[in-house]
């Protein structure tokens, strides 16, 4: 299942990020305190309409084109039958596939799927738990690459 949350909070850090702006930047010009921004972002908590309006406001962004954007990672996620799904668990005594070299680092140890890429558009799964995965989405376009993580 794909947080709602979880997919707000990654457009919303993607955005900030982008911007090349702080935490503390965003959270005085929203008026929200930076530990619950950071909250929010991590996908901790989920924001009420008004307090993701005073986000969005801050970042001059468009709540509709926030939404949309989440809108869209979430339509894509349900389109991906079997992508969700839990790990199965490997027979005692087996290792499980090592993940490739491109895919290390935060990933280490998890597995990761490259689910579609069609040159424009890439999806990548990563599965943190038998309960708990990561959805990846990225957009290229001329200017630079928009990653949603779901």
């Amino acid at each position: 299942m794909v947080l709602l949350r979880r997919l707000i909070g990654d457009a919303l850090r993607t955005r900030r990020q982008g911007q090349h702006r702080t935490l503390r930047e965003v959270s005085s010009a929203a008026n929200v305190s930076l530990g619950y921004l950071s909250e929010i972002e991590r996908g901790h908590k989920e924001p009420s309409s008004e307090l993701l309006a005073a986000i969005c406001d801050a970042l001059g962004a468009r709540l509709s084109e926030l939404l949309r954007e989440v809108s869209d990672t979430v339509a894509l996620a349900e389109q991906m039958s079997g992508v969700l799904v839990p790990v199965q668990e490997e027979p005692t005594g087996q290792q499980p596939a090592p993940v490739p070299a491109a895919s290390r680092g935060k990933t280490a140890g998890r597995a990761v799927r490259q689910v579609s890429a069609d040159g424009t558009v890439s999806v990548q799964v990563r599965q943190d738990s038998p309960l708990k995965a990561t959805l990846h989405t990225r957009v290229r376009t001329t200017d630079r690459d928009v990653v949603c993580a779901a």
